[in-house]
């Protein structure tokens, strides 16, 4: 009997956190992973867990049975199950408030789908105090026991913490974790209820596991997400991600989906974008006009490679390496991208740790895993701006792309002033038809006047590919003022998320949603 206690507590446990773990997963996929996020997603487990430790000893003074104890968790693996069948229809009107940018049925949507964990997480939190009511048979031990009883608990939380993240989420995918997850905790409680007190009582749940396939079966067939064009999707450790194809182009997107992160159409190397300013940084320095010159580029959030597959096509003698942390993200970009095999390096590992151990000595060094919600701040702060400086080659320059929203500029501002406390020269310039913009930063002093010397000079060059000359015009066109007003941001101190969040509820709110392009 007691062995059952022990088992009923550890299943409890692992799912209570396999739970939390993938709750913001799957809230992630649609509202962005940021700490706002990730504190709603906790703070709110932690309550139902609370009201579940309360209830639990209520219960077990009430109702001293493991039949009771046993169909407490049977119940509690139902809805488990259930969650991801109910939230679908909900996150899918979610991303379609998201990509409208619709705040109130936005913040809706988001907390229905909170409130959807409340009864199988309170329901798990029971078990504990259940169990400890059961199993205690000698008031002189039982502190003993009931520290058996939490140990086990919290072992089985710690498996729970990364069941999901190394293992279901990246195999199987969110919505069929939580199935499995319900699986496993429904087969042991019909499988306890057996065995503690009788095949009659498991009987009586047998539905349970019955009415969860037939439901599954129903609720999750089809696509996650209902996005035009969409010809694969998938899940990853680290992101929800979609192929999109729309008129013969391809588009990747992660997550929420409000950044397209790479593009490919046979044929085109110009997209009107971001991913073409890492040609230009090499001509922000004076008296650069040499396209052979340029020898090596480091890209930080290769995604599937469209800036790499530009900087190969127009640099003869360069060699790239791509920092993407999300092997999955790298595999779509040789399948589905044209990503080139020569001269790219491809690293899978995270930009700043991969940067820090490289040889260095690039001619420019590209930042480009800017998109809100998606900031890494420890891609903007001083400390680390110091160690791409010491990866630059004595001519090289950091390219590093941002986002604005209309007038908010508060970002760019902010990474302006980080970057200056480290580069000599700092330019911004707005990327036209996008919210984007680019901060070009140099150890050499230059101005817009050396990049209209070094425009002169290559256009005067017959095999300057036209991509470079129409980039580097933008480049002057939409220069912008030297923003001034920006804060420090530091491995101490850097809070992009709240800057990023004043930005886009202050869009939001002042109706300038529709000006999005």
């Amino acid at each position: 009997m007691q062995l059952f206690l022990y088992l009923g507590v550890f299943f409890a446990g692992m799912t209570s956190l396999a739970v939390e773990l993938s709750a913001s997963r799957l809230l992630g996929n649609y509202f962005g992973s940021s700490n706002l996020v990730w504190a709603c997603v906790i703070g709110l487990i932690l309550i139902y867990l609370t009201i579940g430790y309360h209830l639990g000893g209520k219960w077990a003074d009430k109702y001293p049975h493991f039949e009771r104890f046993f169909g407490i968790l049977c119940w509690a693996a139902l809805l488990v199950g259930v969650i991801p069948l109910a939230a679908r229809p909900i996150l899918r009107f979610a991303s379609q408030a998201f990509d409208a940018l619709q705040l109130g049925p936005l913040a809706g949507a988001f907390v229905t789908v909170l409130l959807l964990f409340s009864a199988p997480v309170i329901l798990l939190g029971t078990a504990s105090p259940f169990a400890i009511r059961l199993g205690m048979k000698n008031k002189r031990t039982s502190g003993s026991f009931s520290g058996q009883i939490y140990a086990i608990s919290t072992i089985g939380s710690f498996i729970g913490t990364f069941l999901p993240v190394l293992w279901l989420i990246p195999a199987i995918g969110t919505y069929r974790t939580f199935v499995t997850l319900s699986i496993c905790l429904l087969v042991f409680s019909l499988v306890a209820l057996w065995r503690t007190v009788s095949a009659q009582a498991a009987l009586k749940n047998i539905w349970m596991p019955i009415v969860l396939f037939f439901l599954t079966w129903l609720g999750l067939s089809g696509t996650d997400k209902n996005s035009s064009g969409m010809i694969y999707e998938t899940e990853s450790a680290y992101n929800y991600i979609q192929v999109l194809e729309l008129e013969g182009t391809r588009y990747l997107r992660l997550n929420e989906g409000q950044g397209i992160h790479s593009i490919y159409q046979p044929g085109v190397n110009n997209y009107h974008g971001s991913w073409e300013y890492v040609l230009a940084a090499p001509f922000i320095n004076p008296n650069t006009c040499n396209l052979q010159a340029v020898r090596n580029i480091a890209i930080l959030g290769l995604a599937a490679g469209t800036s790499a597959r530009e900087a190969l096509a127009v640099f003869p003698n360069v060699e790239v390496d791509g920092f993407e942390i999300d092997p999955k993200v790298i595999e779509i970009g040789w399948k589905y991208f044209d990503m080139p095999h020569q001269r790219l390096n491809v690293i899978a590992t995270d930009a700043r740790w991969g940067l820090a151990r490289s040889p260095g000595d690039y001619d420019v060094i590209s930042i480009d895993a800017f998109r809100p919600p998606y900031i890494p701040w420890h891609l903007t702060t001083l400390e680390f701006f110091r160690e791409v400086n010491a990866k630059l080659s004595p001519r090289g320059v950091v390219v590093l792309n941002a986002v604005r929203l209309s007038d908010g500029r508060e970002l760019i501002n902010a990474l302006a002033a980080t970057l200056r406390q480290v580069f000599p020269t700092v330019l911004v310039s707005d990327v036209p038809g996008t919210l984007n913009s680019i901060l070009f930063a140099s150890p050499q002093s230059s101005n817009a006047i050396e990049i209209v010397k070094n425009t002169v000079c290559l256009s005067a060059d017959s095999n300057t590919p036209a991509v470079v000359l129409d980039v580097l015009t933008n480049t002057l066109i939409y220069l912008q003022p030297d923003p001034r007003d920006g804060i420090i941001l530091t491995d101490d101190r850097a809070p992009v998320e709240w800057i990023t969040s004043h930005m886009l509820l202050d869009f939001i709110w002042s109706g300038k949603a529709k000006e999005l392009p």
